[in-house]
């Protein structure tokens, strides 16, 4: 199962874990592993390409299936925006597989 937590500190959005694998079906093959990629490789790309000010911490292990976001300060409400949308995507993703192979943690 993909796990994708929220990071906060002090109630405010920091950032994201995300872990796991979907095991939705073979490797190469699975959707889900797929979509969760996609997002979340295309937000931390977001992070870096339209708000380079904005210093993220990225931790990445591709055999553990994790990447870890946060940001070293604050994020801008720019920042938060494409948050939300990475969430918006993971909830929808959650609601049409189930939460047997996705679930979003806040």
């Amino acid at each position: 199962m993909i796990n994708v937590r929220v990071i906060r500190k002090n109630g405010k959005i920091r950032g994201f874990l995300t872990e796991g694998h979907a095991m939705f079906d073979s490797a190469g093959k699975d959707i889900i592993c797929a979509a969760v990629s996609i997002l979340t490789i295309n937000t931390v790309n977001a992070f870096e390409t339209f708000l380079p000010e904005e210093k993220t911490e990225v931790e990445v292990d591709e055999e553990k299936g994790r990447i870890e976001c946060v940001f070293a300060e604050e994020p801008s409400e720019r920042a938060v925006l494409l948050l939300d949308t990475y969430f918006l995507g993971i909830r929808g993703i959650e609601e049409e597989y189930g939460r047997d192979h996705l679930k979003l943690v806040d």
